[in-house]
C-alpha cells in the first residue's frame, strides 16, 4: 500500500550536539533517545549512562559528531535521589520486583544512619545484582534471572562520595548519593538495610546529575516536545555543543597551520601542555577534536571533528563554548 505523501517521515539531517533529557519513568533509555530523535529530526543518535525504565532524571542524549565525545562520559560520577522501602525485599531490588523476604524495621535515628552511610563510603566492593545488563557466559545476567537463575557474580571495587539523609521515618528511607560508575543504587539499598539489620529494595530512583552537568540544564520530553511543535529547528537550539561534554579538560589552541594538520590527522609538535588527554581549538575559536598530549609537546589526535561541528546549528560563533 502506497504511503499517503502527508504521513511520510520527514527526511532526517545531520544534527550536532547534546540534549540533557530527564527521563520519565516507564520508558527504556533507547525509547527515550528514538523520540527526541525524531523531534529533531536527527540522523545519528545515541546516549550514555543507561538508567531502568523505573528510573527518572539524566540521560545525555548524544546527536551526530556528539556520539565521538559521549563515550568520554562512561566514566563520570553520577548523583542520585533515592526513596527505598525497609522491610521488604524484592527479587529486583526495586518496586517493579515480587517481594521474596521480609523483616521488622529497626527503630534507628539520623545518627545510626550516618554511621551506616559512613562504612560505606569510599571504595568499596559491590556485588553486581542478578537483574542487571552485565554477561556472564555470553548472555545478559537479567535473562538468566527471569528464567529463575541464579549465577555467582564477583564483586566489584566502585568508589561512592558521600551519602546524604534526606529523611528516616518508619519503612521511609531517602537519601542523596554520589558515587562512581558502575555502583548499582539497588544493591546499594539492600547493603545498606542489611546493614541496619533488616531488609529493603528501591521505591522511586532519581539521577541528579552526570560529571559537571546541571540539572537547570535537564529537558523534559513534554517541554521537548512543545518547543519542537514550532519546528526542530527551534529544539535543535537547546542542544549544548560538543565539548560542553569535556569541561574541566585542559584547552589547547591551534594556529591555522597546526589546526589544519591536526583534523587531517597529523600530530603537531612544540605544544604547551600538562600532557594527556585534552580539548584542541582552532584559530578562530572553533572547537576541532580531542588530543593526546605527550610530556615533550607533541600533540596527536584522537577524535578530529570538521571545523564548527561543536555548535548545535552548525555555525559556531567564535567564543561561544561552555567550560572554556
Amino acid at each position: 500500500m502506497a504511503t499517503q505523501e502527508g504521513n511520510a517521515r520527514p527526511p532526517s539531517v545531520p544534527v550536532d550536539g547534546l540534549l540533557l533529557l530527564d527521563k520519565p519513568a516507564g520508558m527504556t533509555s533507547n525509547q527515550a533517545l528514538q523520540k527526541v530523535k525524531r523531534l529533531l529530526q536527527a540522523r545519528k543518535a545515541g546516549h550514555t549512562g543507561s538508567l531502568d525504565p523505573a528510573a527518572t532524571g539524566m540521560l545525555p542524549l548524544c546527536f551526530g559528531e556528539a556520539t565521538k565525545v559521549c563515550g568520554y562520559l562512561l566514566d563520570a560520577d553520577k548523583t542520585y535521589r533515592v526513596t527505598a522501602r525497609l522491610g521488604e525485599a524484592t527479587d529486583t531490588g526495586d518496586a517493579d520486583g515480587t517481594v521474596i523476604a521480609t523483616a521488622e524495621v529497626p527503630v534507628l535515628g539520623g545518627e545510626d544512619w550516618l554511621r551506616t552511610f559512613a562504612s560505606f563510603t569510599g571504595e568499596v566492593e559491590q556485588v553486581p545484582p542478578m537483574y542487571s545488563a552485565l554477561k556472564q557466559g555470553g548472555r545478559r545476567l537479567y535473562e538468566l534471572a527471569r528464567q529463575g537463575q541464579v549465577v555467582e557474580r564477583k564483586a566489584r571495587p566502585i568508589r561512592v562520595h558521600a551519602i546524604t539523609l534526606l529523611e528516616a521515618r518508619g519503612t521511609r528511607l531517602a537519601f542523596r548519593v554520589h558515587c562512581s560508575k558502575g555502583t548499582y543504587v539497588r544493591t546499594l539499598v539492600e547493603d545498606l538495610a542489611r546493614a541496619a539489620g533488616t531488609v529493603g529494595h528501591v521505591t522511586s530512583l532519581h539521577r541528579v546529575s552526570v560529571a559537571h552537568f546541571r540539572q537547570d540544564d535537564m529537558l523534559d520530553l513534554a517541554t521537548a516536545t512543545e518547543i519542537a511543535a514550532a519546528g526542530p529547528d527551534a529544539l535543535r537550539q537547546r542542544l549544548l555543543p560538543l565539548d560542553s561534554a569535556l569541561e574541566g579538560w585542559t584547552r589547547v589552541g591551534l594556529d591555522a597551520d597546526d589546526a589544519g594538520r591536526f583534523v587531517h590527522g597529523q600530530a603537531v609538535a612544540d605544544v604547551a601542555g600538562n600532557g594527556g588527554l585534552v580539548r584542541v581549538y582552532d584559530e578562530l575559536e572553533r572547537f576541532i577534536g580531542v588530543g593526546e598530549l605527550a610530556a615533550n609537546g607533541r600533540l596527536s589526535p584522537r577524535r578530529v571533528f570538521r571545523p564548527g561541528s561543536a555548535d548545535p546549528a552548525g555555525q559556531q560563533v567564535a567564543g561561544r563554548k561552555r567550560g572554556v
